[in-house]
Order: structure tokens, then sequence, then C-alpha cells
């Protein structure tokens, strides 16, 4: 229930909404319960005298000559004389329920009530269409046989109903200076309970826009450290998002720099004076090599920003690894044929039990092709000697991993440099081969989206060439078992 309606929600007013509303609705009620105890309270002093009264009367009562009589002294009508708030009434019947002195109105006992002698009992009732409250007692008569006799006093509730009021007042008319106060007092704590919101919020606004330092927690409440936490987190992956794309743009300009002043040299040679057709053919043909190396180099930085951005918001299906290796082997035979390498796969058939995993079809594919590519790249052949290139899926049960490896037959790595050629740009020394050194970065940074490690090894190890065989490990606890988005 919003007491103070508002069009944007403020923490401030819910708390004090909250706060507010059981107090003003519990008042009224408050009020009703004083009230019925303040009833009762002004009650019992006056039931008392009506409990001393019947008993007076009650004494009153004699038998003379087998009669029931009644003599009420001036005395006794002293304790029955009415005040100026309330009228008394009384009643006096005898063994046959003939009436003896009083008011013959009176309402009489309730039918089956059990009789008990000498007990003063208590009641409501009505005389003359006005309440009252009425107290009686049976009186035993010392007569064989006869019933005991009623007497009853009555009284009208308007000293009651008085001082049931003054007490209402007295305990009632303080809230209504309390209640002010209480509010005020919640008011004043409440803006001081939020000043650290706000000093937390000129914190904030006070910040330089490329400071990404995380809050200090410590300094704000305990109820709002989860909130400071998540923005802390959000900063993190802000900044990581941050040098992720700076990292992109001086990677792309590192690497299209070289092949753009390719670019510009060979026009401008073509562009001379006294250059013959077959030297501008050579320049031609050098822009159109420079240009798929751009091309190349743009697909390859935009396929590693595409894994590198892709952590928290890649969507997850079942894949078949067997299934996207074959696939992938497929699309780079032509390319392998035309460098004369013989390449292949062995191992796991598509639809295997176990040789599924939950992961993002298209990254895995990108990762498969670049390890075959870079095994393509870097596998010396010809037509004498071909080169041989394996791609395989394994399942390994125990081990609860699906293992994919791409081996071939070229001059392998040497061990100094098998962790820096996962490095952006990092060429092993002494090679020919065409490429931008973003491969094997690719590859790593895919794997570790389906937490799965990469491992080198030699195909052949101590012979020459021994090869390399790059091993790829999906994890059962990470990958098979992984939740499908």
């Amino acid at each position: 229930m919003n007491i103070f309606h508002r069009e944007q929600r403020s923490l401030f007013g819910e708390i004090l909404d909250w706060m507010l509303t059981p107090l003003l609705l519990l008042w009224p009620l408050s009020l009703v319960l004083t009230w019925l105890i303040a009833q009762d309270i002004a009650a019992k002093p006056y039931d008392r005298a009506l409990g001393y009264n019947v008993a007076a009367l009650a004494q009153l009562i004699t038998v003379s000559r087998n009669r029931v009589q009644f003599n009420l002294p001036q005395s006794a009508r002293e304790i029955l004389r009415a005040d100026d708030a309330d009228t008394v009434y009384y009643q006096v019947l005898g063994a046959r329920g003939e009436h003896l002195s009083g008011e013959p109105d009176l309402p009489l006992p309730p039918a089956g009530e059990k009789v008990l002698v000498g007990e003063v009992r208590l009641r409501d009732g009505e005389v003359h269409d006005i309440g009252v409250r009425i107290a009686y007692t049976w009186v035993k008569l010392e007569l064989p046989g006869a019933r005991p006799a009623l007497v009853q006093v009555a009284e009208t509730i308007e000293k009651r109903s008085m001082l049931a009021t003054e007490i209402v007042k007295g305990v009632m008319l303080p809230q209504f200076v309390i209640l002010p106060m209480a509010v005020l007092l919640v008011w004043l704590a409440l803006v001081q309970a939020i000043k650290p919101l706000n000093q937390l919020e000129e914190h904030i606004r006070a910040r330089k826009p490329d400071d990404m330092s995380p809050i200090d927690a410590r300094v704000v409440p305990l109820e709002v450290a989860p909130l400071v936490y998540s923005v802390n987190d959000l900063l993190m992956r802000l900044k990581e998002s941050i040098a992720t794309q700076k990292r992109f743009l001086a990677d792309a300009a590192h690497q299209l720099k070289t092949p753009l002043a390719g670019l510009r040299m060979q026009a401008d040679l073509a562009q001379r004076e006294g250059a013959s057709a077959e030297e501008l053919k050579q320049s031609l043909r050098q822009i159109g090599r420079a240009s798929v190396r751009a091309t190349h180099s743009v697909n390859q930085l935009l396929a590693l920003a595409r894994a590198e951005s892709s952590s928290a918001t890649m969507p997850r299906h079942s894949c078949d690894l067997a299934e996207l290796t074959m696939a992938v082997v497929r699309d780079c035979v032509p390319r392998a044929i035309e460098n004369h390498i013989d390449l292949g796969y062995e191992g796991t058939q598509p639809g295997a039990q176990g040789g599924q995993l939950a992961g993002n079809p298209t990254l895995l594919k990108e990762l498969i092709r670049n390890l075959v590519d870079n095994a393509i790249n870097y596998t010396p052949s010809s037509l004498d000697q071909p080169g041989v290139i394996t791609a395989r899926v394994l399942i390994d049960s125990f081990g609860k991993t699906l293992v994919l490896q791409v081996e071939d037959s070229g001059p392998g790595v040497p061990e100094v440099e098998r962790e820096l050629i996962f490095q952006p740009f990092y060429r092993a020394l002494g090679t020919e081969a065409d490429g931008t050194g973003l491969g094997l970065p690719i590859v790593m940074e895919i794997a570790q989206q389906h937490n799965a490690t990469v491992s080198l090894a030699d195909t052949q190890p101590g012979q020459s060439p021994p090869g390399a065989r790059f091993s790829v490990r999906f994890f059962a606890e990470s990958s098979l078992t992984m939740t499908l988005a």
C-alpha cells in the first residue's frame, strides 16, 4: 500500500511507506482495543459495589410465622440512593416468586440457570429500554421445601461509560502528540540512514569517465554491499570489454599496416614512367596477394574479437564434435590437394554415444578450421613427398573427456616456442609460411570459452621431422553436462 503516490519508485519513499502505513493502520485498532479494555477496567469497581449492595439487601430477608418478609430500613435506602449520573433499581422475590419489594419490571435471570445460594452473579439487561448492569443472588429461606428467594440490584451504566471515556482520553490523547513526533523521528532517521547512498552517488559522479577502478565496498552499509559488488563486477567486465576493443583496434592497425603499405608501394611502382607491361602485371599480382592477405587478416581479427566477446552471451547447443570436424575437413580438402597434402579424418563417427558436447557450433568449427589451416600452412609437401595431416575425435570414457586432435608431418614446434605460439601475432622463426599469427590465439580463446584445454606434442618424438599434434580436451564436467541454452 502506497500512502504517498509517486510516478517513479523511491527507496526513501518505499521505506517510509512500509514504516508509516502499518503505524497509521494500527492506530484505529489500538483505539478500539483501548476502548474495550477501558470498559472492562471501568466496570470492575461498580460491579463490586453492586455485589456489596445485593449482599446487604439479602441480609434483610427474614421469615416470620412461615412468611417471607423484607424490611428495608432508612440506612439501607441511603445505599440505594440514586446519584446525578445513574439510577439504581432493586427487586426482592419470595419463595414462590411473589414480589416482595422494589422494581417489579426487573428482568429475571436466564431460564435454566443453575441456582447457587449465596453466590453473587452479574449480567447485562434492560429496564424501561435502558441498558443496566444487574447483580443478583439467591437467598436460602428457613421454610420446609421452600425455594430460595431472589434479590437483584440494577444500575444504569452512565458512570461506567464516562469513566471508560476518561480512560480512553487519558491514553489516546497523548498519542495525537506522539504520533506526529514518531513520524518526524522516522523521517529524520531515514534521512540520516540514507546518507551513505547519497555519498556513494556523489563519489560515483565525481569519477572520471575513464576510471574503471572498483568501488570500495567497506565504506557502504552492509545492505548496499551486494549492489556495490555487482557494480564492481560490471566495471571489471566493461574494463575488459574496452581493453578488448582497444587491443582489437591496435591489432587491426598493426596487421593491416604491412599489406596496405605493400599495396601503396605496388601502386606507385605501377604508375611510374617507363614501366613495361610485364612489370605492370607483376605489380598487379603483388597487389592481389596483398589484398588477399589483408582480407585474411581482417577475417582473423574479426574471428578473434568474436571469440573474445562471446563468453557471456554465447548461445550453446548440443554439438556432435565428429560431425563438425568432418565438415571442416571436407571444406579444407581442395586447399590441401592444391598444396599436395594428404588430409584425412579418423576416429569416432558422428552419432556415437559420448561424442556430443554443449557449445557454439560456429565457434567450434572456427577452432577446428584454424587448427587444420595452421597444419596446412606449416607442413612442407611436394608431389614426391606429400605431407600428411590427420584430424581425429576420440572419446575417453575413463577420463570422461572428448578429445580433438589435429596432427601433421611438419617440422614441429620447439619446446621454447610452444607457449609463445598462442600469443597474438607471434610466428615461429625460420618459417616462410604465409599467416597472420592469429590462428592459434583464436583456438586458445574459443577453447577457453568452452572450458577446454589445448596442448601441443610431437607426432613422432625423436624422429625428423617430428611433426606436431594439437590436442583439445573437452571435460565432461564442463562440456558434456553443460546446461543447454
